[in-house]
């Protein structure tokens, strides 16, 4: 049990280890954070992880929890390929946070349905896979176009409104509280460095090479730095000389009360918890930073395409609602890259926390402890966007 101060405050956090150069220090705390710290710890001795703390916009604890391939790389095939590798990795790394931590992350990769109501709505879906699939350079994949009783015999009870699905084997869900829990989990039992209230204020790079961050707490000493704080990362990127143009994207999530478990094969918008619960979402708004609300518009919309599918959830009672700050790049592909004017300074960043936690554990984090990235991740690079200005 943690201490508590008198008054019923926590005491002030020690302050960073001054002697300490770390072999790496990882600026997030998120699933994006964790997932790079975990892997960088298994390449390198002395790892830190700086935690701005709750204040942050944090959309780590507001997941929908997919691991999801289909639509993923339209207009950047590289992107397609990526989150495939990711989803191969991802058994192992589930299994690995198992075997350290006895934390089940609730891995399941049956394949995933994207519900289509509307005949409209299955010619669009249609042509985009097929022209997603088409782009030189993606992954190929096994996809269906099933009519309704092929969804019917794999969802029973769907609405009469359902018309059909797309449908891929390599799509899946995790449970996105438990795999944060397990990465942080590793840090106590592996000797990573978590630093929460900790977050990075200014960031220079000394003649040596050495990073010094400055913190609430003092500075921290590291031979590699690693942006990973979400939308926190453009102001940080300015003072290591990357320009890292992230917005916000709000999402909101319906909760339902748990249930028996019936809904086996997660839908693109609605899926089911390992323990029972519903989760409905998938919207997208360009809300900025000042509205972080819930809106009973956006809310009613989400809640009548899932009862169109499943009319079912009709008698099935809200529990709660939530929204959270997507990071989105400004063509929404993730972003890997490493400073031309601060060479060992990398940002990592994108809004598929979960479907890349494995890519970015596994085969991310040891390019970046190598202190390099792989040269088939440069379309990822800021480059783009400046050649998108040109």
């Amino acid at each position: 049990m943690p201490m508590t101060a008198v008054g019923g405050r926590s005491p002030a956090p020690d302050p960073v280890p001054k002697s300490v150069v770390y072999d790496a220090a990882v600026v997030g705390a998120g699933l994006v954070g964790s997932a790079l710290a975990y892997g960088l710890r298994r390449c390198l001795a002395r790892v830190a992880v700086l935690d701005e703390g709750d204040v942050a916009y944090r959309a780590s604890r507001g997941n929908f929890g997919l691991v999801w391939v289909q639509s993923k790389g339209m207009g950047m095939p590289r992107y397609g390929v990526w989150t495939m590798a990711s989803q191969r990795v991802w058994p192992d790394l589930a299994a690995q946070l198992l075997e350290e931590t006895g934390i089940d992350v609730h891995l399941e990769q049956n394949g995933g349905l994207h519900v289509l109501l509307t005949d409209e709505e299955v010619e669009a879906r249609v042509g985009f896979m097929t022209n997603l699939l088409a782009q030189p350079g993606m992954s190929d994949y096994e996809w269906k176009l099933l009519d309704r009783r092929e969804v019917a015999d794999m969802v029973p009870g769907i609405g009469p409104d359902v018309r059909g699905a797309s449908w891929t084997p390599v799509d899946g869900v995790a449970n996105p509280l438990k795999l944060l829990r397990a990465f942080h989990t590793t840090f106590q039992r592996n000797g990573v460095d978590y630093l929460p209230r900790c977050p990075a204020q200014a960031i220079r790079r000394q003649a040596d090479g050495i990073f010094i961050v400055d913190t609430p707490r003092g500075p921290l000493r590291a031979q590699r730095l690693v942006l990973a704080g979400g939308l926190g990362n453009k102001a940080l990127g300015e003072q290591i000389g990357l320009d890292i143009p992230v917005r916000p994207q709000r999402g909101q999530i319906i909760v339902l009360e748990r249930t028996r478990r019936v809904l086996n094969t997660p839908i693109s918008t609605l899926r089911q918890m390992d323990e029972g619960s519903w989760l409905i979402g998938d919207s997208q708004e360009e809300a900025g930073y000042a509205d972080r609300e819930v809106s009973l518009p956006i809310l009613g919309t989400l809640a009548d395409r899932a009862v169109r599918t499943l009319p079912a959830l009709r008698e099935v009672s809200v529990v709660r609602t939530w929204s959270a700050l997507r990071v989105m790049s400004r063509d929404g592909f993730p972003v890997y890259a490493q400073s031309d004017t601060c060479p060992g300074a990398f940002v990592a960043t994108c809004h598929s926390g979960v479907t890349l936690a494995g890519a970015h554990a596994l085969i991310l984090a040891p390019m970046l402890a190598d202190g390099g990235l792989a040269g088939d991740l440069a379309p990822f690079s800021l480059r783009r966007f400046h050649v998108q200005e040109a």
